[in-house]
């Protein structure tokens, strides 16, 4: 026998000094926020959901019935609500009129059998299908994956990700009809290995009705084997062309705990106390670290917790279902004799997964490789198919965006798919002065991590295929596993808690690449790293300052047809750690309840602000409050006419009920002036509208001003056709502002109608530069007199260089910017990029660069006009 010596080391030393503390906790020690709860807007309660359950995966269908999956409700509700399930809210159908006058708001369940059913507003929650149903034929059951020869998972022992079937979300409704009332019903369930179930569904004049002989399990299919399976899939989105889009809520792939870096650990020495769940991941037993990590298990002086372990639970299950051997079955708990051949590759789980050929007989999974790994609780794909946002689930964690080189759906291969993965970081200082999240927008920028393809990032994935429990043992252990698998299990527990698991990629690459990527930019890292922030997205983002402090990001949407000047609807469904304490770049007043944020889509789909819509109360609030907010909010979805469906996610809140509810929150009405490019001393138009006028508009007063006349002034101003009653409008002396004054008389804009638009505003341009323009509104009124609650928006006015005189290509006329990145390639304002703006650019730099306005011609980001600028712009013609 070899003998082993454990050496105790302080874990929560370490763990203290980084601030890591506990990880996913709420606390009722909460104190009184102000603006916890507010409502910008107005909010009803359309269902609420059995006790013990989650409203989760809601679908609305062209005709507005609604589906929701009943997730994990209690096993003590009388049947048929013990039981996990989707089903239609029977009896309520939306109007799309954009209001909530359309049903009754419901009232809290009261009694117990009201508890311990599904609640609908003028409706009843009619059940389609349900946890472990036989489908298919009787050769599968609903929600439960089965291994390469037929046996259902839960004929195995071992850890578990939940009980099997009993945790539905997604769910996404794709016709094969022309009406919308017949197709296939695609349904996540959270689970490992995880599960994507289609269901025939119909409507009849009964109602919807499921086809279960003839639904299938689309993880048992080999085309789904092949890429490793999927795991915990949560939400998800339909993407703009029709396909499934399921996220892979993999809460186990943090490398390291809470706000630490990689850095962290590089500076400290040591993993201990620091190191997250992703160190674990080929460990025999992985589930069980905790226990050995300290204390009862006194392998370190203190115990500690890696982040994410708890989400270990069911790994042998994915090895099982992939084929791989079982270990010891005789007993009811999982043993230490470790996996070998058929192991999963840790790497090829929390992307976005999209079903292609969503109606065939075989539909084939594509993993987006490229978008990156996280606890991915959704994505919303963009009207333009190439920007998807992606919201991840739990505490510390990142906001990502990918931005496609072409439309997704162009590429004939999916894994040619080509693209830019982004993080988010918050960069107004307002948003760290630990203010109230009601009275605080968060400003962000988006940080550039790398640019690949779906297959080169497979290609990178696919070199730790083979890596299993047993090369956990024997990379990390210097003692013969066979002969003395517990005191190997320890040594190599020791040394990967310390060191780093170097079975797959190590801290120091980690740190390689950061240090590699201030230095020389994303594009300029040594080939072998830039697989970093593609597999190890979390870790990356985190060494290069990006914002990994959103707690609990469980919901993204916008409507399915938007346009800049819509809006991008974010859940956060507990603002508390990571996002309320005394470090990085968001520290705000803790609220439980959680906030909705909103932000403004702009130009090329990108976003900047986002604002809060919807926040939540404080754990400390009376019941009267709690009963009427929205508690932690998980998925969002955007209805057609721009309403929201808000549904809870309820953490421990003293409600006089128990139930979580689906809300319908009707967002304010947004008045917006839109953003401008003008050249200098020529003139642009700006329209002022308002987004929405549920109840008719009578008229009002608003004001528009530009914060910098030296930049653009206000030159003149005109109203829309509709409004006959009219003062004005006054710009004044000067042309800062613009007042506008006016009454609907003859009532010609209609209650409910959208996109109204009030009037026009001239802006002149002055010199080189950018300014705000923004609106006030001192007044309006709807159709009975009372006030239109309002949320003014804010626009940008961007003037461009003045003209090049000098050279032979040189005309007099003003640059412009044909791509609107705000540089200006057609140097000499002939309203296209051609070979005379290369010459004009050439001839200048040599006596007036100097003179040149650099922000207008640093096409090379280098903070200075050079020849390199020449290239640069030469390379994009």
């Amino acid at each position: 026998m070899v003998e082993f010596t454990r050496r105790k080391l302080m874990a929560s030393s370490a763990a203290a000094a980084l601030g890591i503390g506990a990880i996913g906790t709420v606390s009722a020690d909460d104190t009184d926020t102000p603006g916890a709860p507010t409502i910008r807007g107005d909010i009803d309660r359309l269902a609420t959901t059995a006790r013990g359950a989650e409203v989760t995966g809601p679908f609305v269908f062209e005709n507005g019935e609604v589906l929701f999956s009943l997730q994990h409700p209690s096993r003590e509700n009388a049947a048929p609500y013990d039981t996990a399930a989707v089903g239609v809210l029977a009896g309520h159908q939306f109007e799309f009129n954009g209001r909530n006058d359309e049903f009754d708001e419901l009232e809290a369940p009261r009694s117990k059998a009201a508890r311990e059913q599904v609640q609908v507003a003028g409706g009843e929650y009619d059940i389609l299908v349900q946890e472990g149903e036989e489908i298919n034929g009787g050769s599968e059951r609903w929600g439960h994956p089965q291994t390469p020869d037929g046996t259902d998972v839960t004929e195995f022992v071992g850890s578990r990700y939940g009980d099997v079937g009993y945790n539905p979300d997604m769910n996404f409704f794709v016709p094969t009809d022309d009406e919308g009332l017949e197709g296939y019903l695609f349904t996540n369930n959270e689970t490992s290995p995880g599960c994507i179930t289609r269901t025939p569904i119909s409507r009849g004049e009964g109602g919807w009705s499921a086809d279960a002989a003839n639904a299938m399990e689309l993880e048992n299919r080999e085309a789904f084997r092949e890429i490793g399976g999927t795991r915990i899939n949560c939400y998800g989105d339909l993407s703009p062309w029709g396909t499934p889009m399921s996220s892979e809520e993999d809460y186990s792939h943090p490398r390291v705990s809470g706000p630490a870096t990689v850095g962290d650990v590089i500076e400290a020495e040591s993993g201990v106390g620091i190191r997250g769940a992703a160190a674990f991941w080929n460990r025999p037993n992985p589930t069980e670290i905790a226990g050995v990590l300290g204390d009862d298990g006194d392998l370190f002086e203190e115990s500690w917790y890696p982040q994410g372990t708890w989400a270990l639970g069911g790994v042998e299950m994915q090895a099982y279902y992939l084929g791989a051997e079982p270990v010891d079955q005789d007993g009811d708990a999982n043993t230490t004799e470790p996996i070998g051949e058929g192991y999963p590759n840790r790497y090829r789980y929390g992307h976005i997964v999209e079903v292609t050929e969503p109606t065939a007989a075989e539909p084939t999974p594509v993993k987006h490789y490229v978008m990156g790994r996280a606890a991915f609780e959704c994505p919303e794909f963009m009207p333009d198919e190439r920007t998807v946002y992606l919201a991840s689930d739990g505490a510390s964690k990142g906001l990502y965006k990918f931005v496609a080189e072409e439309p997704i759906p162009s590429y004939d291969d999916r894994m040619d798919v080509r693209g830019t993965l982004y993080a988010a970081r918050v960069t107004n200082d307002e948003a760290a002065k630990n203010n109230p999240p009601a009275e605080v927008d968060l400003e962000i920028e988006w940080v550039e991590l790398g640019t690949a393809s779906n297959a080169e990032v497979a290609s990178w994935i696919a070199d730790y295929d083979d890596i299993t429990q047993v090369d956990y043992l024997e990379t990390h252990a210097d003692v013969d596993w066979e002969s003395d698998l517990e005191a190997a299990l320890a040594a190599a527990d020791e040394e990967v808690a310390i060191n780093g698991n170097r079975d797959y990629i190590t801290d120091a690459e980690i740190v390689e690449w950061a240090r590699q990527y201030e230095e020389y930019g994303p594009d300029g890292v040594d080939e072998e790293l830039r697989r970093i922030p593609f597999l190890e997205t979390r870790a990356a983002a985190k060494a290069i300052g990006a914002t990994v402090e959103f707690r609990k990001a469980e919901g993204i949407d916008s409507l399915d047809d938007a346009e800049p000047g819509d809006f991008l609807y974010l859940g956060i469904s507990e603002l508390n750690d990571g996002m309320s304490d005394d470090e990085g770049d968001v520290r705000m007043d803790r609220v439980d309840g959680g906030v909705v944020y909103r932000a403004e889509l702009e130009e090329d789909y990108d976003v900047s602000t986002l604002e809060p819509a919807v926040v939540g109360p404080d754990a400390t609030d009376r019941e009267s409050i709690v009963d009427a907010a929205p508690i932690n909010v998980d998925n969002v979805m955007v209805l057609d006419d721009g309403r929201v469906l808000l549904c809870e996610d309820k953490g421990s809140f003293g409600r006089s009920y128990p139930n979580d509810a689906l809300w319908v929150y009707e967002p304010p009405t947004s008045v917006h002036i839109d953003s401008v490019a003008v050249r200098q001393d020529a003139t642009a138009a700006a329209e002022l509208t308002l987004s929405a006028v549920p109840d008719g508009l009578a008229g009002g007063t608003v004001s528009v001003s530009v914060d910098h006349t030296d930049v653009a002034e206000i030159t003149g101003a005109t109203y829309h056709d509709a409004l006959e009653l009219t003062a004005g409008p006054t710009v004044s002396d000067d042309g800062s502002t613009v007042e506008f004054q006016f009454a609907d008389i003859d009532e010609e804009i209609q209650p409910g109608a959208t996109d109204v638009s009030v009037a026009t505003v001239e802006l002149e341009g002055a010199s080189m530069g950018t300014t705000d323009i923004s609106v006030t509104v001192d007044s309006l009124d709807d159709d009975d007199g009372a006030p239109i609650e309002s949320r003014p928006h804010t626009g940008v006015v961007v003037t461009g260089p003045p003209p090049i005189d000098g050279g032979a290509g040189g005309s007099g006329a003003v640059p412009t910017d044909p791509d609107g990145d705000g540089r200006y390639e057609d140097v000499n304002g002939n309203e296209r990029l051609d070979y005379d703006d290369i010459v004009l650019l050439f001839e200048e730099i040599e006596d007036d660069s100097g003179s040149l306005t650099v922000d207008a011609y640093d096409f090379n980001d280098n903070g200075r006009i050079d020849y390199d600028d020449v290239v640069e712009l030469y390379d994009e013609l």
